[in-house]
């Protein structure tokens, strides 16, 4: 029999395991994990149900929230976290309120002490508006229309069709009742479509085929913009990270043709800053480093690599501003070539493998034109050869070579008013000759082919028609159709997007153009929405069906978009005119362009909107605060509203580009420019604002912070200014998710329904 003494020890041991086993660990706890001399904050959030535990991991610095984690235990006074798809696993000891213990992921094992926290939403959430207040601005577009907002903005059911290498699989994704986008692979023989790639929480950025047995896929973090590159085989088995690692960004590079085992990518991972190439076996996930970017002051922006996967060059940038060539040097290292501005474009297209010497490429240039034209380069003593192709009149940068063909040209494009594309071989006059015999007055792109080069994929849409996939026979000479991504918009129910030209105050041809609906070309003056783009420099707007002019038109509305000064497409002098002109010239554009559209007779002057994303964004703030009279209202979606803290909110891996930022916007280390950002940062002009404004964020966006739009919003509402505010948390730089989409759009149109006073809707139609 035991002693009392025994007995008691037996009873305190029993109850300290009880109390280790029934302490409440739910809730967030904070940690930082210190990697390669940076700091990098971890947040796991442990809940509870069912007797079940479960978590989600945030990275803060990354901007991702919320990630979901597959397991999560506590058992014996140990903590164990597991999130199988990046290869991480947290195990820890509870010792007090102190979790102790070691993250685990690729290989490296880190010390992470967690302790209990708060935790905080990125921004003030205090500022964003309920979802009753913005249920009822929805509310406020009222009408009875043809076609609804799900029906320009539900993710079309199936989209991005690919053939396999060998043509014997078509793949695809396809929309399931929850508005998820899974990938699924046909066999084109037997008809049978099986699911291989499933979206969860996380959204698919993209895929495509590695070789005839597997494929990749693309997805990021609640939006961070940190993508994963994944491998899965066509059966779904072996799904495979291939980039599992945390907080770092990977960027697709190369698709080895004659090698179908390996890819090259480029990856953040030894320092945030700067890429480094990684050559990947696509079914084991072996990864090997092939070029070390070790220079941060002047880092490598560019690797060119040949079909092989053989390093043959590199640009360098130096002093933040040039552009250093390297080549290969023939005995295993690189030489010096050639220094150029980084507002020079020499680009390599394709290497010519058509001939026996292995330094011809086809290269995309402006150093000898205004407008970018395709030369015949050798690289190795950098002469020009000749000139291929160009056009008076519109940047040059597309072409397409035949492997089947021993790599004879296929084709040049460009984009004028509309997309052109030239066809060079007889494969693609013969295709071109097709599309407008069937398809007359159509814009078509080739996205696809199979490896024998008799089956491809063509994209075919126009300003009225959203898109229709078709595959090309060439051996039948036929062209069939295979999925209409938005059968239910009817082609002739569509608005016309119109190309137009103006002159700028200052006698500068503009380009840009303008949406009708119906009720505008049957006379009636019609608000307008104008609309400028992002970027802003080298981005432009194009030709084509939008969703958004197309919703608009059909609510009544006229959408204006302009390809201001700065620009991209347009050449060289264009292009760069509007350097050190964001907020002034480039907006006067934008300005000149709504009086040229009024002065048509197309839109009313006292009803126009102004709505963009990120420098779309800033140029709605800096419209309403610039000219305070001109617009009734206006829509800023992820819009940059302080140039100073832009400057210093920029992710780690757009510091290298800082200088070249600044010599595009602003230097606010010159006393000049530091006076004209102060001038073109809407912030400080909070006072100005005399229009409705409707303010939409991403909370983790890495490229404008919410804290930009936190300052406009707090800053009208200390004027007491209603101003609605809409902030998605499980977003980044732009919606990606169908619901928020949908939300966005339907609360918009409330929006301007409540300001423009919408009188000119579309009618239902039988």
């Amino acid at each position: 029999m035991k002693s009392n003494r025994q007995l008691l020890v037996v009873f305190t041991l029993l109850l300290c395991t009880f109390f280790a086993k029934a302490q409440d660990i739910t809730g967030p706890w904070k940690g930082t994990l210190k990697v390669q001399g940076m700091e990098m904050p971890l947040i796991f959030n442990i809940s509870q149900e069912n007797n079940v535990l479960k978590s989600t991991m945030d990275s803060p610095s990354q901007g991702a929230t919320g990630i979901p984690m597959d397991e999560t235990t506590f058992t014996d006074n140990t903590l164990t976290i597991l999130f199988k798809q990046a290869g991480i696993k947290y195990t820890a000891s509870l010792e007090g309120e102190t979790f102790n213990g070691t993250f685990n992921q690729g290989g490296n094992a880190l010390p992470l002490t967690l302790t209990k926290t708060v935790i905080t939403l990125p921004g003030n959430p205090d500022l964003v508006s309920s979802e009753a207040e913005l249920k009822a601005l929805s509310s406020l577009s009222k009408g009875q229309y043809k076609y609804s907002v799900e029906d320009y903005f539900s993710n079309p059911k199936g989209y991005t069709f690919r053939f396999s290498p060998n043509g014997k699989y078509l793949s695809y994704r396809e929309r399931d009742e929850n508005g998820k986008q899974h990938v699924y692979v046909k066999n084109i023989e037997t008809g049978e479509a099986n699911r291989v790639i499933v979206e969860s929480e996380e959204l698919i950025r993209g895929y495509g085929w590695l070789n005839h047995e597997r494929l990749y896929y693309v997805m990021d973090k609640g939006g961070d913009e940190n993508n994963h590159i994944y491998a899965i085989n066509l059966d779904g088995t072996n799904d495979k990270d291939l980039t599992p690692f945390d907080g770092v960004k990977a960027n697709f590079s190369e698709l080895l043709k004659e090698d179908k085992d390996h890819i090259i990518v480029e990856l953040n991972k030894n320092n945030p800053q700067v890429f480094e190439p990684y050559k990947l076996n696509v079914v084991t996930g072996e990864i090997t480093q092939l070029f070390t970017n070790d220079d941060i002051n002047n880092p490598i922006s560019g690797y060119e690599f040949d079909k092989d996967g053989n390093l043959r060059g590199y640009t360098k940038m130096k002093d933040g501003v040039f552009n250093d060539l390297y080549y290969e040097d023939g005995e295993g290292g690189f030489k010096f070539m050639k220094q150029l501005s980084w507002k020079d474009k020499f680009g390599i297209i394709a290497f010519d493998y058509s001939t026996e010497y292995a330094h011809d490429a086809y290269v995309v240039s402006n150093l000898e034109s205004d407008k970018s034209e395709i030369l015949l380069c050798d690289i190795k003593r950098m002469k020009v050869i000749e000139k291929v192709f160009s056009n008076p009149n519109y940047d040059v940068s597309s072409m397409g070579l035949s492997k089947k063909n021993n790599y004879a040209i296929d084709y040049f494009s460009y984009e004028g008013e509309k997309n052109v594309l030239i066809p060079v071989s007889d494969t693609y006059k013969k295709i071109d000759a097709k599309v407008n015999e069937v398809l007359p007055n159509m814009q078509y792109y080739v996205l696809d082919k199979t490896e024998d080069e008799t089956k491809f994929m063509l994209y075919v849409t126009s300003d009225k028609l959203y898109g229709v996939y078709y595959a090309y026979d060439l051996q039948k000479d036929e062209l069939k159709e295979i999925y209409n991504t938005m059968p239910q918009l009817n082609p002739d129910d569509m608005a016309e997007m119109r190309p137009i030209s103006f002159t700028s105050r200052d006698g500068v041809t503009i380009h840009g153009y303008i949406t009708l609906p119906k009720a505008a070309l049957n006379g009636e003056k019609v608000p307008v929405i104008v609309n400028p783009h992002g970027g802003p420099q080298g981005v432009r707007d194009s030709w084509g069906f939008n969703p958004e002019t197309q919703l608009f038109a059909s609510r009544g509305y006229a959408t204006l978009q302009v390809n201001f000064r700065i620009s991209g497409g347009y050449g060289r002098a264009f292009l760069e005119s509007g350097f050190k002109q964001i907020g002034r010239k480039a907006m006067d554009d934008v300005e000149d362009g709504l009086k040229y559209v009024i002065d048509k007779g197309w839109v009313d002057g006292n009803k126009a909107a102004i709505y963009g994303a990120s420098h779309g964004g800033y140029a709605v703030l800096r419209g309403l605060t610039k000219t305070p009279d001109l617009y009734a209202c206006g829509v800023d979606y992820v819009g940059v509203s302080n140039l100073f803290t832009f400057m210093k909110s920029m992710p780690p891996y757009w510091k290298p580009y800082l200088k070249i930022i600044k010599e595009i916007w602003y230097d606010e280390d010159v006393a000049e420019e530091k006076l004209i950002m102060e001038e073109v940062s809407p912030v400080n002009h909070i006072d100005k604002i005399k229009k409705p404004l409707f303010v939409v964020q991403g909370a983790n966006d890495p490229r404008v912070n919410i804290d930009e739009s936190d300052q406009i919003v707090s800053g009208l509402r200390a004027r007491n200014v209603d101003v609605p505010y809409m902030v998605k948390y499980d977003e980044g730089h732009g919606f990606g998710k169908e619901e928020n989409t949908i939300e966005l759009y339907k609360a918009m149109l409330g929006f301007y329904a409540k300001h423009l006073k919408e009188e000119h809707s579309e009618p239902i139609k039988d």
